[in-house]
């Protein structure tokens, strides 16, 4: 008697099995570019409050690694703030000198604004929403990493401090609600993913949190 075919194995095709993950490995390149965010942005620190400002970018790197980013996005991801806080042009040619082009261009792709003062809050926020637009994969991942671990940070302080975080941001309550719904719709817009599906969470819980109103008690 023949042997019976699988019906979910077609003759002669052989079924498919994902490759296993890349190992990713972190050599002195990823040690350069946490000391020299450290030493750039020493003394900074997270928004009305005493975090020293590199926790934030040890998060958004640890989530690049942990969504599948390289070594050149994480160290993109180290420094993706470097610009916007700590010298402008200036300063991405030299995270372009140090660290290589591709680097310099996923931080170049995360940055909003590269003079002092900054432009308006709603044009400099609409700019990036258009720019993210025609932005290459490895920026669009480490701008959801960004984007992830700050939502993240603002629901954990919204929970402690209620509807008075609002006054830290520049935008207020319902611009800065639309700036992360308009992220959202963006990201989702190609290539979804894991990262992009615990952003769409994320943003989310704040939205239901914000419209909830006052502390939440649980």
């Amino acid at each position: 008697m023949a042997k019976a075919i699988s019906s979910t194995e077609p003759a002669g095709i052989k079924p498919h099995r994902p490759r296993p993950p890349r190992k990713i490995k972190l050599g002195p390149r990823f040690l350069r570019a946490f000391a020299f965010a450290a030493e750039k942005h020493a003394g900074q620190v997270r928004k009305a409050s005493t975090i020293p400002y590199i926790a934030h970018l040890m998060g958004v790197a640890s989530l690049v690694l942990e969504f599948g980013g390289d070594e050149n996005m994480a160290i993109a991801a180290l420094l993706h703030d470097v610009v916007e806080d700590c010298g402008g042009e200036p300063m991405l040619t030299e995270v372009r000198r140090k660290f290589g082009i591709r680097v310099a261009n996923i931080v170049e792709g995360c940055t909003d604004s590269y003079t002092v003062p900054k432009p308006p809050w709603h044009d400099r926020k609409e700019r990036y929403l258009r720019h993210l637009k025609h932005a290459d994969g490895a920026t669009r991942l480490v701008s959801a990493a960004d984007k992830l671990n700050n939502v993240r940070s603002i629901l954990a302080d919204y929970r402690l401090i209620g509807d008075q975080i609002w006054e830290r941001f520049n935008g207020g309550r319902e611009a800065t609600l639309w700036y992360y719904r308009a992220l959202l719709e963006e990201f989702q817009r190609m290539n979804p993913s894991r990262l992009i599906a615990e952003f769409a969470l994320a943003v989310r819980e704040l939205e239901a949190i914000a419209q909830a109103g006052g502390r939440d008690d649980g």
